[in-house]
């Protein structure tokens, strides 16, 4: 009899037969899962999710048999893990696998926004020209923050320092060993040292507008913010207000805090660069992620180790 599975990411097509071979029912379940829960919740021995939707105590507790939930890649904020262990229920995550095509996209944002590549692609198919001869920094030799230096973090300062001559500082909640850099105890000291500022800290609680009004002043107005994290770990309405008075130069954004929602006052603006959240979206990482799911769910119900549950 194949183990029910209630499926509420977006998973590519081509790993469901995977799955369903290793003896899964998948029941996809995107846009209705709130529903499903709710009437058929007792049907499900786990839960496929994601950092930013996760899983309540409220669902947990409509899902009586409920055995494993897994998040597809590194972020679980949205879990309520206290009240999955409290049932004796496992959690995993996907630490390391979308790690290349996150750290590739910040660099590819933090370029965007220093070069003006939106706004330029947009005035050369006008033939504009005139309007955007204006200067725009280089990127080479320049000062790279890190917020949150896990293996995300590392992949980006890498590339800053191998691919673009740049300076490395980081702030964590302590110094990592062996990292590249230099280690700032307060994340305003290290704004202010920054030329560019990169987000790659797990979001949550603790987290929450880390990244406020004092670090964005800090960062001052030839400084640049980037942000592949996750959308709650800036306060937005001061990252608005930074950018449209000229307090920073610009920002490059794959998050957003009550994503997908913009609000206006983001989108109007020419000194910020968008993308919907998929830094981690290539096919590369989807395989990692949903190899690294089956395996974990393989392994739940075989009775074997689980290769990578949440920290804790």
């Amino acid at each position: 009899m194949p183990i029910p599975l209630l499926v509420m990411l977006p998973l590519e097509p081509q790993f469901v037969p995977q799955f369903e071979a290793a003896g899964f029912a998948m029941h996809m379940a995107v846009e209705n899962h709130a529903e499903i829960i709710a009437t058929r919740g007792a049907e499900f021995r786990g839960v496929l999710t994601f950092g930013t939707l996760g899983l309540s105590a409220a669902d947990i507790d409509r899902m009586p048999n409920l055995e494993i939930v897994c998040a597809i890649g590194a972020g679980y904020e949205n879990i309520d893990v206290a009240a999955a262990r409290a049932r004796g229920i496992a959690v995993t995550h996907g630490p390391g696998t979308n790690v290349i095509s996150v750290a590739d996209h910040a660099m590819a944002l933090l370029m965007a926004a220093a070069r003006l590549i939106v706004p330029g692609d947009r005035i050369a198919r006008t033939g504009e020209w005139s309007k955007g001869k204006q200067m725009r920094p280089t990127i080479t030799g320049k000062k790279l923050g890190i917020l949150g230096m896990g293996r995300i973090g590392a992949a980006i300062a890498k590339r800053g320092a191998g691919g673009f001559d740049m300076k490395i500082g980081y702030h964590n909640r302590r110094p990592v060993e062996g990292a590249s850099g230099t280690y700032f105890p307060s994340l305003v000291a290290l704004a202010e040292w920054a030329d560019f500022l990169a987000i790659a800290s797990p979001g949550g609680p603790a987290t929450r507008h880390l990244v406020n009004a004092d670090v964005l002043a800090a960062l001052g107005k030839a400084g640049y913010v980037v942000n592949i994290a996750r959308g709650s770990i800036i306060d937005q309405a001061a990252l608005i207000e930074a950018l449209r008075t000229g307090k920073i130069a610009g920002a490059g954004l794959d998050v957003l805090d009550g994503e997908p929602a913009v609000p206006l006052a983001l989108a109007a603006l020419e000194n910020v660069v968008l993308s919907p959240h998929i830094a981690g979206r290539a096919p590369e990482s989807e395989a990692a992620m949903a190899g690294l799911m089956l395996e974990n769910v393989t392994a739940h119900f075989a009775g074997r180790t689980l290769l990578t549950p949440v920290p804790g």
